[in-house]
């Protein structure tokens, strides 16, 4: 069964590419904001990942980081930002939330971030082998 990843961006080109991308060795949801995401995520859903941006209309990546991390259901589910940010605005980020795996700056190298996302993965599998 492939891994989950949910994709949140209000990007549409966005979305397509990191569906295309991902999609190959993912399942992959994609959403256009925080508030369709958390919509998809308390319908009993659960990805094995999440890739977010920051800035969305509706609920934004902070205030999903903020929801995610005050959840026991979804505190532990890592997560990839994607952020158009300047990297000394959302350098904390991975301190201040234990479930940011990756930050990476916009413009990124998708195959950079396929890498990523699969070391995140295999490194997810390992800890819940042991």
């Amino acid at each position: 069964m492939k891994k989950k990843i949910l994709i949140i961006d209000d990007s549409m080109p966005m979305r397509y590419l990191l569906e295309a991308v991902l999609g190959k060795e993912y399942s992959v949801v994609s959403a256009p904001d925080g508030l369709v995401a958390m919509t998809w995520l308390l319908k009993g859903n659960k990805p094995d990942l999440i890739i977010t941006d920051l800035q969305m209309p509706n609920i934004d990546g902070w205030e999903l980081l903020d929801y995610l991390s005050g959840s026991y259901l979804y505190q532990e589910i890592p997560v990839i930002v994607l952020s158009g940010f300047f990297a000394e605005k959302i350098n904390d980020l991975s301190t201040r939330y234990n479930s940011v795996r990756q930050v990476v700056q916009k413009p990124f190298d998708p195959m950079q971030l396929m890498s990523k996302v699969g070391f995140i993965l295999n490194e997810q599998l390992t800890i819940s082998a042991v």
